[in-house]
């Protein structure tokens, strides 16, 4: 009896799926061709326009990146005239600012974000110097990130937003806690910051967790001594 059931059930079941199948396969379809055409497109952006795109722009970066590197070392009357170029090229090759409006979206354009901040930053410019900085992605690069919240820590106490500044500065120091040398010296700059805008509480906080968490840094060195002028010694 029950091999009778099911097999009086199979021609209702094949039924439902052929009557399914009529009243929605224009939509199936439909749905499939979409699938498979967005599919498509994004093969051919990717591949016939993002990524050529992608590798003219690391070939236009490289001269910035070369000027860049020019300007971190050069001394302090070379540097208005390297940021310049870094900046607005050379006449020949682009700078940076017109890879991050060329390539927008790029690792390269994204580079060019950092190298715009610290340019603008070394040029007074602390307001462009911080928008290009938040642009910015360091993409787990913490030294990096460590860098980029410090320039906009400075950049801030130019601008005199004082609460900005200070709070760059213990981000900066908090990107990676097991970078010993860079940790201890964004906190002790915060630390000094903090002294300069008068707020003593949060400076001596800030120069007793140098002490306590970067025991053997190079500026742990120092603390005891500002922990005494601000009358409060470490423990």
């Amino acid at each position: 009896m029950a091999n009778t059931k099911v097999q009086a059930h199979e021609p209702d079941v094949i039924e439902k799926a052929r009557n399914f199948w009529e009243d929605y396969n224009k939509p199936i379809s439909y749905i499939g061709s979409a699938i498979i055409i967005l599919f498509a497109g994004w093969m051919i952006y990717h591949y016939m326009f993002k990524v050529p795109e992608q590798e003219k722009a690391d070939k236009e970066v490289f001269v910035t990146q070369k000027y860049f590197s020019e300007f971190i070392s050069a001394t302090d009357s070379a540097k208005l005239f390297l940021a310049t170029k870094v900046l607005n090229g050379d006449g020949v090759n682009p700078g940076a600012l017109k890879i991050i409006n060329k390539y927008s979206g790029s690792p390269a354009a994204n580079l060019c974000e950092y190298y715009a901040g610290a340019c603008y930053l070394h040029l007074g410019q602390f307001a462009k110097s911080i928008k290009y900085l938040k642009d910015f992605d360091a993409n787990g690069a913490t030294q990096i990130e460590s860098r980029a919240l410090g320039m906009m820590g400075d950049a801030s106490a130019e601008l005199n937003k004082k609460d900005d500044a200070l709070n760059y500065y213990k981000k900066a120091a908090e990107v990676n806690k097991k970078d010993d040398f860079t940790s201890s010296e964004y906190l002790f700059r915060a630390a000094l910051f903090a002294q300069t805008i008068g707020n003593t509480k949060e400076a001596v906080a800030l120069f007793k967790k140098i002490k306590t968490d970067y025991p053997l840094s190079e500026k742990a060195n120092d603390v005891d001594r500002y922990l005494a002028r601000l009358g409060s010694l470490s423990e």
